[in-house]
């Protein structure tokens, strides 16, 4: 960043979420990610630098060997003139959501972090005019939890995701239950992950985004968002998948283009050769519990016709799923295993407070802090160590489980044949593409005991709610079973 040329009206607002807000810049592909605080809550410049720098750590030596580098951007911190934060802070306060005012954008420190903008693409050098989409998932967790630790027979059927969705939208957070489950789309089963795309498609919450050139098409803030349009979303996304115009408007156009777009993202996710470390991961951990997400509408309508939902294909080691679910999988104990293990590391620092430091809680995320995760011992031999080295693991994997799989897409050009970017096919044009990764910060050890009553909280309102339901149904069943009258004719 050169200090005498910051210029507030070059940036953009482009996204935020709990912690950090983003301004894209509006010629070159950089965006600037600021932290967020409470308005009461004031840092040190120097912890915030420390903090920055913690992220671009743990995505250069944790996250960047697990994944590969190609799908990692681990950005830098760059320090930026005072008053030019301030002018850009007022610039982008009306762009933001009322729902994520409660946070103000650090303004005091200088400190931001300078990134690739995700939504271009990340790969050689390309003509800038060339229209660009991009599309950002939030996949979420994509197994069911195998630790013998769990004590919810619940959680041994049925995914994470499809239970929190329940209590989400009691709570008023979204609007109606999305139809997409994880597990549907790291299944690798191509029907599976057909089914899980529209149904994101169908209710974006905040798991599904389009950008075009850069500009947000389609997403949802919140429950007061308005209802997803496909018919829109198709009438941008035709130029891309049908350039010709060959195709006229109407449902079965929507449906084309939006078919389309689901094929051609499920031929990327399904992509990719990058060398990452996770492989590595595969020995200990293995496929274990259940294929299938019991609450799965996909699952369920295969049910109902008496037929078994297809177990998974299974995903290419290379592609960017498989090395995202390992990563996933350090969660060998589930929330309810690793509480106590928390809770033990926590009774340690009450007594050795000064240790903290020596633990790396807080970092530094360097070789040592990776090579520790390799460790995928369940044998618990009652030390801090052991405790310790799970709690970590936790960490990562949740951090795994929240992240986004950014996919930029342009259509190729007619003398492109020379071009080594990775291309994939639709049925009436070519795309060159790159798929990244964002969201990579370590989620906080202090959000443990939350993440344990949250855990509590979404499987005891399903048990409560759905299963009871479901219950109540198979008993009025058994009932009106019982009414009948069966008799007996001698032959």
């Amino acid at each position: 960043m050169e200090e005498g040329k910051m210029d507030e009206n070059e940036w953009g607002y482009h996204g935020e979420g709990n912690k950090s807000l983003v301004v894209a810049h509006a010629q070159r592909c950089v965006v600037l990610r600021f932290l967020k605080f409470p308005p009461n809550r004031k840092k040190t410049s120097e912890e915030i630098f420390q903090h920055l720098q913690n992220i671009v750590d743990f995505g250069k030596n944790v996250m960047k060997e697990f994944l590969g580098e190609n799908y990692v951007h681990c950005g830098e911190v760059v320090q930026l003139p005072l008053e030019f934060v301030k002018q850009l802070c007022l610039k982008i306060q009306s762009e933001r959501p009322e729902s994520r005012c409660d946070k103000d954008l650090d303004t005091l420190s200088g400190y931001a972090m300078c990134l690739p903008n995700l939504t271009r693409l990340q790969t050689y050098r390309f003509v800038e005019h060339r229209p660009i989409l991009c599309v950002e998932i939030k996949p979420k967790c994509g197994f069911i939890p195998f630790s013998s630790d769990v004590t919810h027979e619940m959680k041994h059927k049925v995914c994470r995701y499809c239970m929190h969705q329940h209590l989400k939208v009691a709570t008023g957070k979204w609007r109606q239950i999305s139809r997409y489950c994880p597990l549907d789309l790291y299944s690798g089963n191509k029907q599976r992950m057909h089914f899980a795309l529209k149904s994101l498609l169908q209710e974006a919450q905040n798991n599904l985004k389009i950008f075009k050139n850069g500009e947000l098409i389609y997403g949802c803030k919140d429950a007061r968002s308005p209802v997803t349009d496909w018919s829109e979303l198709a009438h941008h996304l035709k130029p891309f998948f049908f350039p010709s115009n060959g195709l006229a408007s109407g449902p079965h156009c929507t449906r084309a283009v939006i078919r389309e777009l689901v094929h051609v993202i499920t031929r990327v996710l399904l992509s990719g050769s990058d060398k990452g470390r996770a492989g590595s991961l595969r020995a200990g951990l293995g496929p274990q519990g259940p294929r299938v997400c019991g609450a799965s509408p996909f699952s369920r309508s295969l049910r109902c016709q008496g037929k078994n939902t297809p177990e998974r294909s299974g995903l290419p080691k290379g592609c960017l799923l498989y090395k995202t679910l390992q990563v996933q999988m350090l969660d060998l104990l589930d929330i309810e295993g690793l509480y106590p293990l928390y809770n033990r590391v926590e009774r340690y620092l009450e007594e050795f407070p000064e240790e903290r430091k020596t633990l790396q809680i807080d970092g530094p995320y360097d070789e040592a802090f990776y090579q520790k995760l390799l460790d995928l011992s369940t044998e618990d031999d009652g030390t801090v160590a052991f405790a310790l080295t799970k709690v970590q693991q936790y960490r990562v994997a949740m951090t795994a489980k929240d992240c986004s799989i950014m996919i930029a897409l342009s259509p190729c050009l007619q003398d492109a044949s020379s071009d080594q970017r990775p291309v994939v096919p639709s049925s009436r044009s070519r795309f060159a593409f790159s798929v990244s990764v964002l969201d990579l910060d370590l989620k906080p050890y202090e959000s443990i005991p939350h993440q344990y009553k949250l855990d509590g909280k979404i499987v005891s309102y399903y048990s409560k709610t759905v299963c009871a339901k479901d219950n109540a149904v198979m008993s009025t069943r058994f009932k009106e079973s019982e009414d009948c009258t069966l008799v007996l004719h001698k032959v």
